[in-house]
């Protein structure tokens, strides 16, 4: 457990392909303007990281909501529901298909009904011109962005990238800046204006977080932001994905 801000901590853990390849996964715990908290994401926490969630949060019965923004990462819902079982579960509408047996708040957080209940202290965003659930389960490249608005800290799955060597080598080697998700060519919708629908979210996303300060991305790092960063690195990835938008553009307008 890392505290990034007064209101917002970090867990980093363990996501292991074949039990060799660590990809890593991440979960966010946020304090409300009222006192209560929300965590973003599920992980399955260590001992050392269980206890120190239970004692920032009054045992856990500070927590309010678990909100699961990555329609494709459920395999640790179950587990953070049983640790706060009196917390909201709040996910998307895979969620509630891959795991029928949990107590799913009927809201889904892609839904803005659902977001409202939360827009005084996140501000959430989505990919638009992307399938937010993609029938090809490979492709992970959608997902709802959130912003804490107090610290400006974003918490992000996928959809932005930090890319870091693993172990000992991350410390050595610089990590790279934001990067757009490398499936981005086929997430993007079979229709016109797709490609400009997500650049156009793109843009309005780097200017609408303008200062934020840290991104902490789901299965690489957490990276802390030279001023101005969000912007110039967001605008930077568009620019990395233009020929794969253009392309996209060719084939369907």
């Amino acid at each position: 457990m890392q505290q990034l801000a007064e209101n917002f901590w970090t867990f980093r853990g363990d996501f292991k392909v074949a039990k060799v390849i660590n990809l890593g996964t991440h979960m966010s715990l946020v304090r409300r303007a009222n006192g209560r908290f929300l965590l973003l994401d599920s992980y399955d926490l260590d001992e050392d990281d269980r206890n120190a969630l239970l004692s920032t949060t009054d045992g856990g019965q500070a927590i309010e909501a678990i909100i699961n923004v990555h329609p494709f990462h459920t395999l640790h819902c179950a587990a953070v529901h049983a640790l706060v079982p009196q917390a909201r579960l709040i996910g998307t509408r895979r969620h509630h298909e891959q795991a029928p047996g949990l107590p799913w708040d009927p809201g889904l957080i892609e839904d803005p009904e659902t977001q409202n209940a939360f827009a005084a202290d996140l501000a959430f965003s989505i990919p638009q011109g992307v399938d937010f659930i993609s029938h090809d389960e490979s492709i992970h490249v959608a997902s709802v962005l959130v912003r804490d608005r107090q610290s400006g800290i974003v918490h992000v799955d996928d959809t932005l990238n930090v890319l870091a060597a693993p172990g000992f080598l991350g410390r050595l080697l610089p990590q790279s800046k934001l990067k757009f998700h490398p499936q981005l060519s086929k997430a993007l919708q079979k229709r016109a204006g797709a490609a400009d629908d997500y650049a156009r979210w793109a843009r309005d996303l780097a200017e609408a977080w303008s200062g934020t300060p840290i991104v902490c991305a789901a299965h690489s790092s957490i990276r802390k932001l030279p001023e101005g960063g969000w912007r110039r690195e967001v605008t930077d990835a568009l620019a990395a994905v233009e020929k794969t938008l253009s392309r996209h553009r060719s084939a369907h307008g």
